[in-house]
């Protein structure tokens, strides 16, 4: 099977070849990692903090030139799982499992790969003491030679990566192979139900699939995985979120930008177009009666930072982007205000552009009012748990196919409210501003929700001890 599913893939890759060549040169995007997805030439321990502690002497030797992969041995652990997080969201959620690893099994080495460069990024950023890695196509030989290098105990996709080569590969090389976290949005099931012929045949190599919810174990029975090999373990999501306002991070960029205690943030975050426009328009008609109301843009790709910061200089506001700030900034800088701006006591920008990765969830700690994007279109929503933590009064639009669960629940706690145009969120955002009771209220029950349902981590855990044993 493996030589065809090589002849399929390569095929697929022809196939989009032109658009992958536009994208390149376009957005820059797929220029990184060519050797790890295409060869498998995965890095080995040599970016761990143990084996910079172990190997000092070697590594100020190589200090200014690039290591040999090949000649870096791996650690002796205890056990060494090997972590797959697809993006963003999957990477973020492996702060509390690792977390509650370090605390239990400080001897297990982690290795953690990703597929695009924010999840790349993101991953430098929140486990920069770990080996961090693009993950090889699903080419029999690119997967076969990475886990030759890395030699796993286990491989743990998070949510639902079904690669046929990498999971076969794994079994070969005596490794379990875990799902945690698993969900199926709507779409992806309807893909994997046009091969449910194949699928029992991978599902077989699975040695557990924690999922989420009873739904969403029901999808996996469906799409013919062995019932003894699902478990309900419930959302880690909600164990990876802040609930401090006051956490370090929040505070540092609130002094960073200028955000001081009298104002009201309102923040759009994950957004797509033309979410961030709908935004800017609610603001512009909120503003002339509440002039602390302050507007912050999160665009969800960053190759979009360009196009929204034009359509920022093309409004009658004063704006910033958080990348003109560092840490050593001690107040807003400030740009010389439009002649139609706003006129406020500080003359500072009332809107803030954040052009960074991995910095939405401390802002949304500063969030007052909060719309969560990807929800007005065709992607299927963000992440709603964040702002919700932070007890902000969270908005979205209709479409949450890909947090279903999480946004139903939000709806029927009364922890937040849907908004399916402009005239809606610009409704919303103003009864929060005229009934600040109503706006926490919002908010306390978010918050009662999530606590309600944390624990997922420490479940999931003890499935994956249990598997290794």
């Amino acid at each position: 099977m493996r030589y065809l599913l090589n002849f399929i893939y390569l095929f697929f890759l022809i196939s989009v070849s032109p658009i992958l060549i536009y994208r390149t040169l376009r957005f820059k995007k797929y220029r990184e990692g060519f050797s790890e997805k295409i060869w498998g030439n995965v890095p080995l321990t040599a970016d761990s903090l143990t084996y910079r502690t172990q190997s000092e002497s070697f590594l100020e030797e190589k200090k200014g030139d690039s290591l040999s992969q090949s000649s870096i041995p791996l650690q002796n652990k205890s056990k060494r799982i090997w972590f797959h997080a697809v993006s963003v969201g999957e990477m973020n959620l492996l702060k509390p499992v690792l977390k509650e690893i370090e605390l239990l099994h400080p001897t297990w080495e982690i290795v953690i790969s990703t597929t695009s460069k924010t999840g790349m990024l993101l991953g430098h950023k929140l486990f920069s003491q770990r080996t961090v890695f693009y993950c090889p196509l699903d080419f029999s030989w690119a997967v076969r030679n990475a886990m030759k290098r890395i030699q796993p105990d286990m491989l743990c996709l998070v949510e639902l990566e079904l690669w046929p080569n990498l999971i076969a590969a794994a079994k070969q090389n005596k490794a379990k192979v875990a799902i945690i976290n698993g969900r199926i949005s709507d779409k992806s099931f309807r893909r994997y139900f046009r091969i449910r012929a194949i699928l029992p045949f991978i599902f077989r190599q699975i040695d557990l699939i924690a999922v989420q919810d009873e739904m969403t174990a029901q999808s996996f029975r469906n799409l013919g995985a062995a019932t003894e090999t699902i478990k309900t373990t419930g959302s880690i999501k909600f164990d990876g979120v802040q609930m401090n306002r006051n956490n370090a991070k929040t505070l540092e960029l609130s002094k960073m930008v200028g955000i001081s205690d009298s104002d009201i943030v309102f923040l759009a975050g994950s957004t797509q177009d033309p979410e961030e426009l709908l935004a800017l328009q609610t603001f512009r008609e909120l503003w002339p009666n509440e002039s602390r109301l302050r507007l912050i843009l999160v665009p969800r790709h960053p190759e979009r930072f360009d196009a929204v910061a034009k359509m920022l200089d093309q409004s009658e506001f004063s704006w910033t982007r958080r990348s003109c700030f560092s840490s050593n900034d001690l107040a807003v800088k400030t740009t010389e205000p439009k002649a139609t701006d706003p006129k406020t006591e500080d003359s500072k920008p009332r809107i803030l552009l954040v052009d960074t990765i991995g910095e939405l969830g401390a802002f949304w700690g500063r969030a007052d009012i909060a719309f969560v994007g990807g929800s007005l279109g065709k992607r299927g929503g963000q992440n709603m748990l964040e702002p919700a933590a932070y007890g902000a009064a969270v908005s979205f639009g209709p479409n949450t196919k890909n947090f279903r669960d999480i946004s139903s629940m939000m709806l029927n706690a009364k922890a937040a409210v849907v908004v399916s145009n402009q005239k809606e969120l610009t409704q919303f955002v103003a009864r929060c501003l005229n009934d600040w009771q109503w706006k926490e209220e919002l908010g306390k029950n978010a918050q009662k929700l999530v606590l309600k349902q944390q624990g997922a981590t420490k479940v999931t855990l003890q499935y994956l001890e249990n598997l290794l044993e």
